[in-house]
């Protein structure tokens, strides 16, 4: 599994993640969109702790800088 994700792109999906969570701890979502929200959230933080995509896979995408 070879890392696709910068660190611009870790900062992004981490915001994203927390943003997520304060908008369903305020109640300002529920329900259905709350849970599938969530869900995505879920989704940012685990793919931005392992540093890899596997929807950047098949086209080739990597916001990592190159060493």
């Amino acid at each position: 599994m070879k890392k696709n994700i910068g660190l611009s792109d870790k900062i992004v999906r981490i915001a994203l993640a927390i943003v997520i969570a304060v908008l369903y701890y305020t109640n300002t979502i529920n329900g259905t969109i709350a849970i599938i929200l969530g869900a995505f959230a879920v989704i940012l933080l685990l793919t931005s702790f392992i540093n890899f995509c596997p929807l950047y896979l098949p086209f080739g995408i990597s916001t990592r800088k190159k060493v």
